[in-house]
């Protein structure tokens, strides 16, 4: 690849691996340093819900055993770890991180748990994301944009009214404006009731519906960090040479905006839009929480209040493993997105 040598490739592949070992380690011990025992308080709700449960001092010891809770913490250590890498099973090559059961869903595995909210988080989350990204930017470069009408200039600025405003507290609002003032869209979850889930046109319909609201929140509150990074951006590049090589050669407005503009101030940003869609799979865990939404932030939620070792790590587990290779495909590509870059020795 351009501008890539093989000796760099290599590094950034160990830098790689060592966030994840780091992240993955990490993870594992920060949960159990947190008081109170998942399995005794797993216990504890079954007696709250039935009244009363039998030998209950025993049945606790029985499951820690179960999840290998009861063994040294450097050999639960060691077994974690093992899990986490690549290895032969009846079944074939297992390539899959192996998350275990959860502790207070047994016995569902981890892995399952988040395959099933995975899909509703990349869903919600890509299309906010994007469109943040898209109308952020485009706003930000408008609003730097010595060319563009002064009236629009002075319109810009109110479409940022809501980025200050936090995402569950905008979530907030649009549920009591839109749900339950004006009954425009549902209060929360991810379809219909009695809608049949699966690759059907009223499924697609009513999931696209109750994601409206959660998008919004998400979209309003974070296109104006996108536009005041593109503005400062695009001040920078105003007086640049190639700039001034634009105007002198007659070009259009709208072409010396995208293409010498927008192009050259947005790479930065390009890093940051990486960053973020690495992110999506932790989910906006506030405003999943809210909406009611199946996603892995409301799972993730879940597994804190539960104190549920296995899925907390599991997610978070996830989301470090995005968010390095998110940041390692940009690295490697950056040569690409501008020439520029080059990597190779001079």
């Amino acid at each position: 690849m351009r501008g890539l040598t093989k000796g760099y490739v290599l590094r950034r592949l160990g830098m790689w691996a060592l966030t994840v070992w780091l992240g993955a380690t990490l993870i594992f011990f920060i949960p159990r340093l947190s008081p109170g025992d998942p399995v005794a308080g797993m216990i504890s709700r079954m007696i709250a819900q039935s009244g009363y449960v039998e030998n209950s001092a025993e049945l606790i010891e029985a499951w820690r055993a179960r999840f290998g809770l009861d063994a040294p913490l450097y050999l639960q250590y060691l077994r974690y770890m093992r899990n986490l890498l690549p290895a032969m099973t009846p079944q074939g090559l297992r390539i899959v991180p192996d998350l275990g059961y959860s502790l207070t869903q047994f016995p569902v595995t981890v892995n399952e748990m988040i395959a099933r909210a995975l899909p509703w988080t990349l869903f919600l989350l890509s299309i906010a994301t994007l469109l943040s990204f898209i109308f952020g930017n485009t706003i930000g470069a408008l609003m730097a944009w010595r060319k563009t009408p002064g009236a629009l200039k002075q319109l810009l600025p109110l479409s940022l009214t809501f980025t200050s405003v936090p995402f569950f507290m905008l979530g907030i609002l649009l549920i009591y404006v839109f749900a339950f003032g004006l009954k425009w869209f549902p209060v929360g979850g991810g379809y219909g009731r009695g809608v049949e889930p699966g690759l059907n046109i009223e499924f697609i319909k009513s999931a696209l519906y109750h994601a409206v609201l959660p998008v919004m929140a998400i979209v309003l509150a974070s296109m104006g960090g996108w536009a005041l990074g593109m503005r400062g951006m695009m001040i920078t590049t105003d007086g640049e040479d190639y700039m001034v090589l634009a105007q002198a050669k007659g070009l259009t407005n709208s072409r010396q905006f995208w293409r010498y503009g927008v192009r050259n101030s947005v790479l930065p940003q390009v890093t940051a839009l990486a960053l973020a869609l690495g992110g999506i799979v932790g989910g906006a865990v506030l405003v999943e929480y809210i909406f009611s939404y199946p996603g892995v932030g409301y799972l993730l939620y879940q597994g804190i209040v539960n104190n549920d070792y296995t899925l907390m790590s599991g997610i978070v587990l996830i989301l470090i493993l995005t968010t390095a290779t998110a940041v390692l495909i940009i690295d490697l590509i950056y040569p690409l997105i501008d020439p520029r870059i080059t990597y190779q020795k001079r």
